[in-house]
């Protein structure tokens, strides 16, 4: 039997219990809907992000541990990545001078101009040198004359020599008697003994605690 609009006027909300059976369905599942609604603004989303953020975490860690793990395997290669690095590292500070062999090396970067028939006008090694961790750096402004030719077998000498030495700031310019003139600044370097690596590793934690500090 079908339910008019006004048969649902006619009804009573206090005497439910007597309603036909379609109105009650319709009642029960208002009253579902409406307890579902209420149960998930008041618990289950609570819940739901809950587990959400659970899961982010459970991402979170897994990627962590996989990332561990990859470390681990990759802990030998590691190993030997870093012992070739020092390896090498040695071999380049082998090339450095050290705080006595200075003097000689710079008689051999004056020998080396002479040899090719360079006058030296000007060889003035700074007064102080730029110090880094482990090294430090000594420029000598050089200005001598000669030939095209000669000051590029100098510098070429140079290049060659069981040192590092690294000609900057070249500069040429017309000198007499149909000559060149040439200002640059020679680069060289030497290593740190122990006992100046260990200054210079105070200094740089003392700046730094100074810096922290303020």
């Amino acid at each position: 039997m079908a339910i008019t609009l006004d048969d649902l006027r006619r009804l009573d909300p206090k005497s439910i219990g007597s309603w036909p059976a379609l109105p009650k369905l319709g009642v029960l599942v208002l009253a579902l809907i409406a307890i579902i609604i209420l149960s998930y603004f008041l618990d289950w989303q609570g819940q739901i992000d809950a587990i959400d953020a659970a899961k982010k975490k459970e991402l979170s860690l897994r990627d962590a541990f996989l990332d561990k793990k990859k470390q681990a395997i990759d802990l030998d290669a590691y190993r030997k990545q870093l012992g070739d690095i020092e390896k090498s590292f040695g071999t380049l500070l082998k090339q450095l001078p050290s705080k006595s062999e200075m003097e000689a090396l710079l008689t051999d970067i004056n020998q080396a101009g002479l040899g090719r028939g360079l006058q030296f006008e000007l060889f003035k090694p700074a007064a102080n040198e730029n110090v880094s961790e482990f090294y430090a750096e000594l420029p000598i402004t050089i200005k001598v004359t000669g030939s095209y030719h000669d000051m590029g077998a100098f510098a070429s000498d140079i290049s060659k020599l069981s040192r590092i030495v690294l000609l900057n700031d070249v500069a040429l310019a017309q000198g007499r008697d149909s000559g060149l003139t040439m200002d640059a600044v020679a680069k060289t370097y030497r290593y740190l003994d122990e006992e100046e690596i260990a200054k210079q590793k105070k200094t740089t934690k003392d700046a730094k605690d100074k810096a922290v500090k303020k």
